[in-house]
C-alpha cells in the first residue's frame, strides 16, 4: 500500500474534536470533585460560624485571593499540559506573584505585632491539622481530574499530574477556608501552602503511572 493511501484509510472515519472539549472535559471533572469536597467540608466539618461576618473583612479575602489564584494557575495548567507535546518550562512561573504578594504581606504582619506572639501567629490553633486536611479534601477533585484526563493524550505526565495536584490541592483550600477560622497571613503562607504543595507533589508522583495511555 502507497503512503498517501494509508493515510487515506487511517483519516477515513475520523471525526473532529469539538471546540474547547478539553476545558470542557476538565470542568466537568473539577466541578465533580469539588462538589464532592464542599459536601465533605459542609457536612464533616462545618462552615465557621461568623462567616457571614469574617466575609467583610481583609482576612477573610486575603486568604481565599492567595488559594484562588494558586487553583486558577493550576486549572490552566492542567489544561495546557492535557494536550500532547504541550510545552511546560513556564507554565508554573506565576505561581511566584500570589506567594510573594503573600509573604510581603507576612512580612508586614510580623514586623507590626511584638516578637512574643510570633510563635501564635504562625502555628494558629489548627497547624496540626490545616495542611493533612488541605490533601485529604484535595483527593476528590484530583480522582475528578483524573476522570478527565482518561479521553486526553497528556505527554509530560510528571508535570500533569503536578498541574493536576497543584489545581486539586489549592481548590481544596480555598473550600477549606469556608471552615477554618485561620486569619493570619503568616499561617496561610505556611500552612496552606504546605497542603497544596504536597498536593502537588502527590501528583507529580502519580502522574506518570496514572495518566499512561
Amino acid at each position: 500500500m502507497k503512503t498517501d493511501e494509508l493515510v487515506r484509510s487511517l483519516s477515513r472515519d475520523l471525526t473532529p474534536v469539538k471546540l474547547h472539549a478539553v476545558s470542557r472535559r476538565i470542568a466537568i471533572g473539577l466541578g465533580l470533585g469539588a462538589a464532592a469536597t464542599m459536601s465533605l467540608v459542609m457536612f464533616v466539618l462545618g462552615v465557621r460560624p461568623d462567616l457571614a461576618i469574617a466575609i467583610d473583612g481583609f482576612a477573610f479575602w486575603m486568604k481565599w485571593l492567595y488559594t484562588a489564584s494558586l487553583a486558577c494557575v493550576g486549572i490552566i495548567a492542567t489544561v495546557h499540559l492535557a494536550r500532547p507535546d504541550a510545552p511546560h518550562q513556564k507554565v508554573f512561573l506565576p505561581l511566584i506573584i500570589p506567594f510573594f504578594l503573600l509573604a510581603a504581606i507576612a512580612i508586614s504582619e510580623l514586623l507590626h505585632a511584638p516578637r512574643e506572639q510570633w510563635l501564635g501567629i504562625w502555628l494558629g490553633r489548627s497547624w496540626t491539622m490545616c495542611s493533612a486536611l488541605v490533601v485529604l479534601f484535595s483527593i476528590p477533585i484530583f480522582v475528578g481530574l483524573l476522570w478527565s484526563f482518561k479521553r486526553m493524550a497528556p505527554t509530560s505526565l510528571r508535570e500533569a499530574g503536578a498541574a493536576a495536584g497543584l489545581a486539586s490541592g489549592a481548590c481544596a483550600a480555598t473550600l477549606y477556608g469556608l471552615h477554618c477560622p485561620e486569619v493570619s497571613a503568616t499561617f496561610v503562607l505556611t500552612w496552606y501552602t504546605l497542603g497544596i504543595g504536597s498536593a502537588t507533589a502527590i501528583g507529580a508522583l502519580l502522574g506518570p503511572r496514572l495518566l499512561r495511555w
